[in-house]
């Protein structure tokens, strides 16, 4: 995690300078500059002197950092980020500590952008008074969005979240689901019976088990592919979401792509990994052909004349998933195939 402290006066610079090393303790890489010129003689090596503007500085931080800090009054903060506010789902958190460290306040991302946590560690770090305002973390409930943010979920509507989170603030239960095991105590305002009309599921699948469901989206799906030297990045990704499209399966949900090494350098194969933002294995033959799958594998004696093994697709999905039965089994078409398998996954309802 990578944060940025803007101060504005001297004792602003005593708290910006014990927050970059006591982020750093924490693991979160920290930079903090210094508006006002007349502080700018003896400033700590930990604080740099802002040259530009201050918006300026807030449009870089917005787009590089994960956190924010302004040691200062929420009204500059407020007028500093209002222009760059976009989203939830990628604002990054805001804290604004005052100038005398009394108070460390949750401004903006408090959920998903972790800024409700990040304000109690920095409210520990400085010694101020953590203020949090959201009407979850107020009335002691359960928060779907944070869980979420914890643990890489991705969410497919935030108006469902949001009527979640009112839900439970009215003391209503909403339901919950999930395609896979569940660990530790789950809240008793979750129901997990199935009876609300109104929950959350968590499934690479787009299961809908009530009436209103928002879908928690987990990183556990391997795709497998392979195809024709040459092949162009879109004749791939056409199938590959036509294929998750007709399987109900979230592109959310990829997490790897895979394929044998002959394919290590094949530029439609590694576009799409780079579009979608995951990594690409490859297997020798030898290892491919070690992949166990319970319901056998479709194998082609062309492909094995050319390769070394008679399947790639399947094979590489299971052997990167680290399992034995597919999710999807091997779709071919235009040269392209397309298989793919789910990691094992728990999870864990405390943090």
């Amino acid at each position: 995690m990578k944060a940025g402290i803007i101060c504005f006066t001297e004792h602003g610079v005593l708290l910006a300078e014990q927050l970059v090393n006591g982020l750093a303790a924490h693991g979160i890489l920290c930079e903090a500059w210094l508006k006002k010129k007349e502080y700018r003689s003896a400033l700590p090596v930990e604080v740099a002197f802002l040259e530009g503007t201050l918006s300026e500085w807030t449009a870089e931080q917005f787009l590089s950092k994960d956190l924010l800090i302004f040691i200062g009054s929420t009204g500059i903060a407020v007028r500093s980020i209002a222009p760059y506010v976009q989203s939830k789902k990628t604002d990054p958190a805001v804290i604004v500590v005052d100038e005398q460290g009394r108070h460390a306040i949750s401004l903006l991302s408090g959920h998903i952008g972790g800024a409700n946590e990040l304000t109690l560690l920095v409210a520990e770090l400085t010694g101020a008074e953590p203020v949090i305002t959201t009407a979850t973390d107020l009335h002691g409930k359960f928060a779907v969005d944070a869980f979420a943010a914890r643990r890489n979920l991705y969410m497919d509507s935030m108006p469902a979240a949001k009527e979640i989170a009112a839900a439970l603030v009215d003391n209503l239960k909403v339901g919950m689901w999930s395609a896979f095991p569940v660990t530790g105590v789950i809240p008793p305002e979750l129901d997990t019976e199935g009876e609300e009309p109104l929950g959350f599921s968590i499934d690479v699948q787009k299961t809908s088990p009530f009436e209103k469901t928002l879908h928690l989206v987990p990183k556990a799906v391997v795709l497998g592919i392979g195809c024709k030297r040459g092949t162009e990045r879109a004749v791939i990704q056409e199938l590959v979401e036509e294929v998750l499209e007709v399987n109900g399966i979230f592109r959310e949900s990829i997490c790897k792509i895979a394929s044998i090494d002959l394919k290590k350098d094949e530029t439609g194969i590694l576009e799409l990994a780079e579009s979608y933002q995951v990594p690409f294995l490859t297997y020798p033959a030898e290892e491919l052909k070690k992949a166990v799958c319970e319901d056998g594998f479709a194998e082609s004696a062309f492909v094995e004349s050319v390769t070394g093994v008679g399947n790639i697709c399947e094979r590489s999905a299971l052997l990167a998933a680290g399992g034995q039965k597919l999710l999807i089994p091997k779709t071919a078409r235009n040269g392209v195939t397309v298989a793919a398998a789910v990691m094992d996954l728990t999870i864990c309802m405390e943090d």
